[in-house]
C-alpha cells in the first residue's frame, strides 16, 4: 500500500481526536479518502466468471461427535436482564440452518442466528440489553459474503474441535468476518465505541479464493473489552498472494492472544491507539505485520518464522511518520531476512515517532534485525543470538532526554513473575475437557437474574456448593441484583454468559464512610486460589452501583504457585440501561455547577488489599462511562467514581496484561508500599469534566488509602506510584483528552494543557522502569518527588509524547 494511504488512516489521530466519545468531521471525510484508496480490499468482489459458489469437491464434512464441548450441552436459560421480552441470548447457528459440511452455502443462516432478538447491527448506535453468544459446533461452515458481527455479540467455536469459517471462491465482501461493516462508506459503528465482544476457536480459511484477490480474513477495528482468541488464519501462501489476515485501521482497544498466521501478503495490518498482543505466530507470510499507524502497541511471546519481513512500521517514511512506538518481548523470528522495518531516524519529523524497544528476542538466521530507510540499523546474524534488550527514541534514567538508538541494561526481572525466562503467562480456561455435570448454574441453583429480584442468597449458596465440590459456577446470561456481599472462597472458579452482570443495589453499599465491597475474593489473610472467566464474555461485565458507594472488587486472597486469575472481567459503572446513570440522570454541566449527587457512582473499583498476592489479570478493564451507550447518539455523561485499581499488597506479585482503568476522580492506578509488578500496555484517561470540579471533589482524602491530596484545580493521576519497588511497564498510555469537555486542550500545537501532570512516582520509590510511555493532553509527562522531569515538548510524537525508556 502507498504512504499516501497509510497517512489516510492516521489523520484522524493528527486532529484533536480520540475519546470513546468525539466525532470530528475532519475524521469522516479522511475516512472516505481511505475507503477510497483501500476499495481493492474494503469493496472486495470475486473476479469476473468466477462461481460464487464453492468449487471444490463436494465431500460432506461431519462434526467431530467425539469432542463435545460443556458450553453447547448445558442448558440454555441466559437471559438480557432489560431487552425484550422473550430475548434468546444463546444461538446454535445449527439450529438457524448452518450445516457445517463444507458444501451448502452457510452464510444467510449464520447471520440469521447472529440477528435473531434482534441484535444491535446496522443502523443500531450501540446497546447493552442485546447481548448474544452465536456459537458454532465443529465443521466447515462455507460463506460467499461476510459473517456481520452485531455489537454486544460473541462468536464462539468448539476449542475441542474449532470449526473452519471457509471462504467461497467467488466470496464477496471486505472480510469473511466483519465486526464493524461499512453499511455506507462509514464504519458502522464508531471504532473507538466498539466494546465487548469476542471472537473465539475458529479457523479462518481464504485458500479457495484467488491468489492475487483483496482477501480478508477478519475485520476488527475495536475498542476495550474485545479480544480473539484461538484463531488460525489459513491464508493463500502462493507467489503474488494478496491476502490480509487481520485487518484492523482504527479503534481504541484492546486484546488478544493465540493466533496463528499461515501465508497471505500481510499476516497482520494494524492501525490502532494502542493494542496489547500475546503469543501470536505468522509463517510463510511475505509481512507478518504492517502498521498503519498506532501510538503505543505492546507484543509478547511473539514468533514470527519463514516471512520476508518481520514487522513493518515504515508506514510515511521519514518525513511523515505514523507508527508511535512497539514494545517487543519474549519473542523470536527464525528465517527472516529483515526483523524490523522502521522509518526512525534521529532526524525524523516527530522528535520520537518509531519509537521501538526489544527486550529478551531471540533471533535464527536474520541478517538485518533492524533496518531504516538508509539500510541497517541493527545487523543480525545467519546462526542463532539473543538480543537482551535494545531500543530508539528518547531515555530518561531519570534525567533527559538523551537519544537512544543501540543496546541497553535489560530489566532486572525478578524470579517471581518468571517462568522460565520468560514472564509468567497464561491464556483464559474454558475448561474444554470437564463434562457438563462440573458446572453449577445459577439460574438452576434458584437466581433469577431478572435485575429485580434479590440474588444474594441463592447465589451465595450456588457459590458455596461449587467451591465444595470443586465445580465451576456457570453464570448464566443475565443482571444479578445484590443487596450486600458476595464471597468467593478459595477454590472457586466463575465462568460468565455474555457479560453476566452482577448489580448492586440498597443502602448496605450507600455509606461513603464505609464502603463495602460487590464482590470479596477472599477474606482478610486467606490464602487459596481461584479462576474468575468470562468464557462467553466478561462475567463481571457491568457491576453497576445503584446507589452510591461501593468498592465493586475487593482483593484480599494470598496465592502462592500457580497465580489465581481474572480473565475478561470488567467493571463498568453508569451508562448502560438499569444503572439509573444514564444521560437522563447524569448529563454534562460545563464551568462550575453543583455536584449532582445522584450520580456518584462508586468509591472504589477495585482494591488489591495488603495481604493479597499471586493474581494475574488479563484483559481486564475497569470504566466509568463517559457516555450513555444505550442512548442513540451516545450521549455523554458525568459520574464521579472515587478511585480506579488501588494494589497495595506488601508481597506483589502481579501481572497486568492488557488492563485499562478509566475516569476515575482521583486516580487510575495506584500502586502502594507494594512491589513485582508486571504492567503490559496499561491505558488511562482522567474525567471529561475535570476540572469543573477538580479532582478533590466529591471525594475526601482518606489516608489510610494513601489517596493523594488535590486541588480544587487539580486533575486526576493516570498512573501513581508510592513507596514501591520492582515496577515493571512494557507500554503505557495515560491520556487526558478534555478539559471541561473541550478538547482544544489536547489539539495539536496546543500545549498539551488539558492538565499539568500524570503520571507521579514519590521519591521512595525503586526500581521502577517504563517502556514506550505515551502520554497525551499532559504537560508533564512523569513527576518524581512532585517535580516535572520530563516535559511534552521535548518527546513529540505522531499525537501522543513519548519516552522510550524511563527509569527512577
Amino acid at each position: 500500500m502507498k504512504a499516501s494511504v497509510y497517512f489516510l488512516a492516521i489523520l484522524p489521530l493528527l486532529l484533536p481526536v480520540a475519546s470513546e466519545q468525539l466525532v470530528i468531521p475532519q475524521v469522516e471525510a479522511s475516512v472516505q479518502s481511505m475507503l477510497h484508496n483501500l476499495s481493492a480490499y474494503v469493496n472486495y468482489k470475486a473476479p469476473p466468471g468466477v462461481q460464487t459458489e464453492h468449487v471444490g469437491p463436494a465431500k460432506l464434512i461431519v462434526q467431530d461427535a467425539s469432542t463435545p464441548y460443556w458450553y453447547e450441552n448445558i442448558n440454555h436459560q441466559g437471559i438480557s436482564a432489560f431487552g425484550p421480552s422473550g430475548y434468546v441470548v444463546y444461538r446454535n447457528v445449527m439450529n438457524y440452518g448452518a450445516t457445517g459440511n463444507g458444501v451448502t452455502d452457510d452464510t444467510a443462516a449464520i447471520n440469521a442466528a447472529i440477528n435473531a432478538g434482534p441484535t444491535c447491527n446496522k443502523g443500531c448506535t450501540s446497546s447493552t440489553t442485546q447481548p448474544a453468544v452465536v456459537y458454532f459446533p465443529a465443521g466447515t461452515y462455507l460463506v460467499s459474503s461476510p459473517i456481520n458481527q452485531a455489537y454486544y455479540t460473541q462468536l464462539i467455536g468448539n476449542p475441542n474441535a474449532p470449526p473452519t469459517i471457509k471462504g467461497t471462491a467467488g466470496f464477496g465482501g471486505f472480510a469473511l468476518i466483519d465486526a464493524d461493516p461499512y453499511y455506507t462508506q462509514y464504519l458502522n459503528w464508531n471504532s473507538t465505541n466498539v466494546f465487548f465482544r469476542q471472537i473465539r476457536n475458529f479457523v479462518i480459511d481464504t485458500t479457495d479464493m484467488p491468489v492475487t484477490s483483496a482477501a480478508t480474513g477478519i475485520h476488527w477495528p475495536t475498542a476495550q473489552a474485545t479480544s480473539l482468541q484461538n484463531v488460525v488464519f489459513q491464508l493463500s501462501a502462493a507467489s503474488g498472494t494478496q491476502h490480509v489476515g487481520l485487518f484492523i485501521e482504527s479503534g481504541s482497544a484492546g486484546f488478544m492472544t493465540d493466533l496463528v498466521f499461515n501465508g497471505g501478503l500481510k499476516g497482520g495490518a494494524f492501525g490502532n491507539q494502542q493494542f496489547t498482543m500475546r503469543n501470536l505466530t505468522f509463517n510463510n507470510c511475505v509481512t507478518a505485520i504492517s502498521h498503519f499507524w498506532d501510538w503505543g502497541w505492546t507484543y509478547e511471546g511473539i514468533s514470527i518464522n519463514n516471512c520476508g519481513t518481520g514487522i513493518a512500521i515504515n508506514a510515511g517514511g521519514a518525513s511523515s511518520p505514523l507508527v508511535g512506538s512497539i514494545t517487543l518481548i519474549d519473542s523470536q523470528f527464525t528465517n527472516v531476512p529483515v526483523g524490523i522495518s522502521t522509518a526512525y531516524t534521529p532526524s525524523s519529523t516527530g522528535n520520537t515517532s518509531g519509537s521501538v524497544i526489544m527486550e529478551n528476542v531471540d533471533i535464527t538466521n536474520v541478517p538485518v534485525m533492524v533496518q531504516d530507510p538508509s539500510g541497517t540499523v541493527l545487523a543480525g546474524t545467519s546462526g542463532t543470538t539473543n538480543f537482551a534488550a535494545w531500543g530508539q527514541g528518547h531515555e530518561y534514567t531519570p534525567n533527559g532526554p538523551t537519544s537512544l538508538q543501540g543496546s541497553f541494561t535489560p530489566n532486572s526481572r525478578p524470579g517471581v513473575l518468571l517462568s522460565g525466562s520468560t514472564y509468567y503467562t497464561r491464556s483464559k480456561p474454558q475448561y474444554a475437557d470437564l463434562p457438563v455435570s462440573s458446572f453449577q448454574s445459577t439460574r438452576s441453583g434458584g437466581a433469577a437474574g431478572n435485575g429485580v429480584a434479590d440474588d444474594t442468597s441463592a447465589l451465595q449458596a450456588v457459590i458455596n456448593s461449587a467451591a465444595a465440590a470443586g465445580n465451576v459456577v456457570f453464570w448464566d446470561a443475565g443482571t444479578y441484583k445484590v443487596t450486600s456481599t458476595l464471597t468467593m472462597p478459595p477454590g472457586s472458579k466463575w465462568v460468565g454468559e455474555s457479560y453476566s452482570v452482577i448489580m448492586s443495589s440498597g443502602s448496605f453499599f450507600n455509606d461513603m464512610n464505609n464502603p463495602q465491597p460487590v464482590v470479596q475474593v477472599g477474606s482478610a489473610g486467606e490464602g487459596g486460589y481461584v479462576e474468575w472467566s468470562d468464557m462467553m464474555q466478561s462475567q463481571l461485565k457491568a457491576l453497576k452501583l445503584e446507589h452510591f458507594r461501593a468498592i465493586l472488587i475487593q482483593w484480599n486472597l494470598a496465592t502462592s504457585g500457580t497465580p489465581s486469575g481474572m480473565w475478561d472481567v470488567h467493571a463498568r459503572i453508569g451508562g448502560f440501561t438499569g444503572s439509573q446513570l444514564q444521560v437522563a440522570q447524569c448529563p454534562t454541566t460545563t464551568g462550575s455547577n453543583p455536584v449532582n449527587t445522584n450520580c456518584i457512582g462508586g468509591y472504589m473499583t477495585m482494591h488489591i488489599t495488603a495481604g493479597a498476592s499471586g493474581l494475574y489479570m488479563e484483559n481486564c478493564w475497569l470504566w466509568t462511562a463517559d457516555h450513555d451507550i444505550d442512548d442513540s447518539s451516545n450521549t455523554q455523561v458525568t459520574i464521579y467514581n472515587g478511585r480506579g485499581l488501588y494494589i497495595e499488597s506488601t508481597a506483589g506479585t502481579f501481572w497486568l496484561v492488557g488492563t485499562a482503568v478509566e475516569h476515575h476522580t482521583l486516580y487510575q492506578y495506584q500502586l502502594a508500599n507494594t512491589q513485582n509488578i508486571f504492567m503490559g500496555q496499561i491505558q488511562t484517561e482522567t474525567p471529561y469534566y475535570q476540572p469543573n470540579p477538580g479532582a478533590s471533589t466529591p471525594f475526601p482524602a482518606v489516608s489510610s488509602l494513601n489517596d493523594p491530596i488535590m486541588s480544587a484545580t487539580d486533575d486526576a493521576w493516570g498512573l501513581r506510584i508510592l513507596s514501591s519497588s520492582n515496577i515493571l511497564i512494557y507500554g503505557a498510555g495515560l491520556y487526558s483528552f478534555f478539559n471541561d469537555y473541550s478538547t482544544s486542550c489536547s489539539a495539536v500545537g496546543a500545549g498539551e494543557n488539558c492538565q499539568s501532570s500524570i503520571f507521579s512516582i514519590d521519591s521512595t520509590a525503586s526500581s521502577v522502569s517504563v517502556y514506550n510511555l505515551n502520554t497525551v493532553g499532559s504537560n508533564s509527562m512523569v513527576d518524581i518527588g512532585g517535580t516535572s522531569v520530563a516535559n511534552y515538548a521535548q518527546n513529540v510524537n505522531v499525537f501522543p509524547d513519548t519516552i522510550v525508556l524511563f527509569r527512577t
